[in-house]
């Protein structure tokens, strides 16, 4: 406790020169922090979603009682996001049983909307073919997943919805039907945000702890020889930083708390939250409160460690010793791993992410990156030495002897910049295999609709939607259940030749009128079909069962159908003309294309809603699901990439202010020995540059291979991303600007020769 009051005096009484360090140790850490408790924060947010999603859940029978209040629930996309309607008929039973968000059941024509379809009414009013009924309400916040979703409660009657109504028994499941997240997609994301936030995070603080290192590091030996024992030496170091810390901790708690404040309110693209969603949690308040000054003691007791071993020696500026070789086994280590993985990618059987690979492969990825950061000194080392002994150049020979004598001190200054390179190209691979499982490309939408739940109406005005390009009609051939195993079946397209040709890429050889076989090389045929059997197809037709008997041709129509396309396995095509006006033919499914552009996407949709509100519609190779989950990540990962950024800049502009205050005395003694000016700038631009540059050309090589382990055991397509190269590169080279200009503030116009006093 005695080396603690020490500690602390040291602190407010050694001048403005400390209180200023002190305040930007501070500062510095209270970023760190913030950053932090964003991280650990983000489960919670979508573990809040998750939670307001599954309370809302209905429980359903498929018995209907007479009495029973009868529910339909229909999820169809509106663009990227999810619109889901509950049509809700009341009966006698669980008339009290009022969902969360709204205190009572919808009467037939009572429409209850969340706030983000209220607006969307507002912006967009052809929205209103999905709610037939007047607005009695808004849902509250208690009912929604998040601020913006689109959800509505739908009163309506028995007869609309008593085919597919189930009985509605109560709400609340103990788990969300669509999470947020895939649990097993989070646990990449929380790599991915550990990779881009949490290791740079604990650069930037450690760089934090130990600014002004050399002249602390001077005036705690001057403690050691006057008798304070080693370990006090070391706490008396610690003190100012865990003090510094805990500051830290309590400003950056404070600054995410106005922050969460201002995030739930404007939001992030596709994520959205309630400001209770991202409140401090205990366990997130421990770690930053507790964690951090922990982290800073430890940090504090390491860095005095050479005070208060060789006092004399940090008097008189001895020369250092060679930086530890540990750190290049830690980088060997990393990359023996991340390149055995990447070697299975030239086999037939590459390398999962299952079993022990799901912790290995990160660990690889992991050390890779601190390796790379505990080489760089070493490296640093090496190669000042090695240019010292052998150049001519008096810029370069200052340089390169500064290096060799405090490796470590410029080191700081460019590690958080190294690392932010490696970062990017991890996140570079990340966002490679998202897009992968993002919505197809193809430049048509097709939309499937059960025909039975269409009238002939209902179909003409479909057809004549704006965005519609064509429509057709798919059908299966009918198989006997009993019959034998082998017998012939085949997929129709009901349509004429210049509906097909808007409906597939490419075809050729089709003949209005006839009857044709579908040949496309990309797709399977029907099991056993070849041209001559008869596939029998159940149209009914007023209420009467018919069979239509069509012999497979050998007339045949060769096309190529879009990935993915509603009629991508036809293997026989119909006219219109040879069904009858009013068939309905079982198991049929209406089609209609249109562009892919989600402006023309969005209209068609809301076309279809406002011709049969109730209708399922399925957008054929979309998951509305899968593509909110797939925001969400891009999301998760753009807001990680912009907290490495913030946290690599944030390091570099600490350390490049504290080096410059640091390096005065030495720049001061130089230039009154004779040194220009202009040859000391090109000094202190060479001693940043060079090794940063060795290290961000490590830190692209390194980083592309552990982006490639990534993608090998994540099963991408894409293997090398030699495409991300050129964009890292000249991101690198920015970086090495960006250094070389820092360097410039170090030698100023004037020379104060009190900055070389002895202490």
């Amino acid at each position: 406790m005695r080396e603690f009051r020490l500690g602390l005096r040291l602190l407010f009484g050694s001048g403005r020169g400390n209180r200023i360090r002190f305040f930007l140790m501070a500062v510095g850490g209270s970023l760190g922090v913030c950053c932090l408790a964003l991280v650990l924060t983000i489960p919670q947010i979508l573990d809040a979603h998750d939670g307001r999603a599954a309370a809302r859940q209905p429980q359903t029978s498929s018995a209907r009682p007479a009495g029973a209040t009868l529910l339909l629930q229909r999820t169809d996309p509106y663009g990227s996001k999810a619109f889901t309607r509950v049509f809700i008929a009341k009966g006698v039973e669980n008339t009290d049983t009022a969902p969360p968000g709204l205190k009572e059941l919808p009467d037939p024509g009572e429409v209850f909307l969340s706030l983000g379809v209220h607006d969307l009414l507002r912006d967009q009013p052809a929205v209103k073919g999905l709610l037939p009924g007047h607005e009695k309400g808004l849902i509250g916040a208690t009912g929604l997943a998040h601020p913006d979703e689109l959800f509505a409660y739908i009163g309506t009657t028995r007869h609309e919805i008593t085919d597919e109504g189930r009985a509605l028994k109560s709400w609340g499941y103990s788990y969300a039907p669509f999470p947020a997240v895939e649990p097993s997609t989070l646990a990449y994301i929380r790599f991915a945000l550990g990779s881009l936030v949490l290791l740079p995070l604990g650069i930037f603080l450690s760089v934090c702890a130990r600014l002004s290192a050399a002249s602390r590091n001077r005036r705690l030996a001057s403690l050691r020889l006057l008798g304070l024992s080693t370990k006090g030496t070391q706490r008396v170091n610690a003190a100012e930083t865990v003090v510094a810390a805990l500051l830290g901790a309590v400003l950056g708690l404070g600054e995410y708390w106005v922050l969460n404040q201002v995030m739930a309110r404007t939001g992030l693209p596709s994520l959205r939250w309630y400001p209770a969603d991202g409140a401090l949690s205990a366990t997130t308040i421990g770690v930053c409160l507790i964690g951090c000054p922990l982290f800073a003691w430890f940090v504090g007791r390491a860095s005095a460690r050479d005070a208060a071993a060789s006092p004399l020696a940090v008097r008189r500026t001895a020369a250092p010793k060679r930086p530890a070789k540990w750190g290049g086994l830690l980088l060997v280590t990393g990359l023996g791993i991340v390149i055995g993985y990447c070697v299975t990618g030239f086999t037939e059987h590459p390398a999962n992410s299952l079993g022990r690979n799901a912790l290995l492969m990160p660990a690889g990825i992991l050390l890779t990156g601190l390796g790379l950061i505990l080489t760089l000194p070493l490296i640093s080392y090496a190669l000042a030495r090695r240019l010292a002994r052998t150049t001519q150049s008096l810029t370069l020979n200052l340089a390169m002897r500064r290096n060799e004598v405090e490796p470590g001190s410029t080191m700081r200054v460019v590690t958080g910049l190294v690392l932010l390179v490696f970062s990017a190209s991890l996140a570079q691979g990340v966002l490679i295999q998202l897009e992968q499982v993002t919505r197809p490309s193809a430049p048509v939408q097709d939309y499937s609709i059960p025909l039975s739940s269409l009238t002939a109406r209902q179909q003409h005005e479909m057809a004549s939607l704006p965005g519609v390009r064509a429509h057709a009609v798919t059908m299966d051939s009918w198989t006997e259940p009993d019959g034998s195993v082998d017998q012939p079946s085949a997929s129709a397209v009901v349509a004429t030749c210049d509906q097909l040709t808007k409906l597939v890429r490419h075809s050729e050889g089709c003949v209005d009128g006839k009857v044709m076989r579908l040949s496309d090389p990309n797709a399977g045929t029907g099991q056993g079909a070849r041209p001559g059997d008869i596939l029998p197809f159940r149209v009914p037709e007023g209420g009467r069962g018919r069979t239509l008997n069509i012999r497979l041709p050998h007339a045949t129509v060769a096309y190529s159908a879009y990935d993915p396309s509603a009629v991508r396995s036809a293997d026989v095509l119909i006219p219109p003309s040879a069904l009858p006006a009013t068939a309905r033919p079982e198991e049929a499914r209406y089609v209609l294309t249109s562009s892919s552009d989600h402006d023309e996407v969005r209209k068609v949709l809301d076309g279809i809603a406002a011709v049969a509100p109730t209708i399922e519609v399925e957008p054929v190779g979309v998951n509305i699901e899968g593509l909110q989950q797939i925001a969400v990540l891009e999301t998760l990962l753009a807001v990680g990439m912009i907290m490495g950024l913030v946290i690599g800049t944030a390091a570099f502009v600490v350390s490049a202010t504290d080096r410059a205050v640091e390096r005065r005395p030495q720049v001061t003694a130089v230039t009154l020995i004779g040194a220009r000016a202009r040859t000391m700038r090109a000094v202190q631009c060479v001693q940043v540059v060079l090794p940063l540059s060795i290290g961000l050309a490590l830190a692209l090589v390194t980083g592309k291979v552990a982006e490639s382990c990534y993608l090998i055991t994540g099963g991408s397509e894409i293997y090398w991303d030699f495409a991300g190269t050129p964009v890292l590169a000249l991101a690198a080279a920015g970086v090495a600007a960006v250094s070389a200009l820092g360097t410039l503030p170090l030698v100023g116009r004037r020379i104060d020769p009190e900055l070389i006093r002895r202490d």
